[in-house]
């Protein structure tokens, strides 16, 4: 499954927002960072106001903030917002599509992208949150040192 440009550009700042929730966070800031244009990703950023996802403010000291429950918001339900991820008709127009040896491309295709919708319905943005923690090398804000238990005798 190949991501549209939108729709990368929607989990990085997902991702960004969630990662510090209690602050606001400018467009332009976003932009920035990942080498985008602000006007593409305006119209991203509206998308996901418009679903809850992230929330607005206008004016002096405004952005955006992450809205959502880290916990329970999946990676899939961020990529339908921006994605026709129904059924694989498309390929049809290819060439080739409707041959014996297209139709079985077609198939194997087809479940590839099942697995990836079912991995995408698996993540939630904190565990990506996690993950990147780990990968920066900054401890997990949240962790505690592990109390060792007391024994029964």
């Amino acid at each position: 499954m190949k991501l549209q440009i939108s729709t990368s550009l929607a989990l990085y700042s997902v991702l960004e927002f969630a990662a510090n929730s209690e602050n606001q966070k400018s467009a332009a800031d976003i932009a920035a960072k990942y080498g985008v244009s602000p006007h593409h990703l305006a119209k991203v950023l509206r998308e996901l106001v418009r679903a809850g996802i992230i929330e607005s403010t206008r004016g002096v000291g405004g952005g955006y903030r992450f809205r959502g429950d880290a916990k329970r918001l999946t990676l899939m339900d961020v990529i339908e917002l921006f994605e026709d991820i129904g059924d694989h008709a498309a390929r049809n127009g290819q060439p080739g599509a409707s041959t014996d040896v297209g139709r079985a491309l077609g198939v194997v295709l087809g479940e590839i992208d099942e697995i990836a919708k079912a991995t995408f319905r698996s993540i939630t943005v904190g565990t990506m949150l996690k993950l990147i923690e780990r990968q920066s090398g900054r401890p997990d804000r949240k962790a505690q040192v592990p109390r060792k238990k007391a024994r029964r005798v």
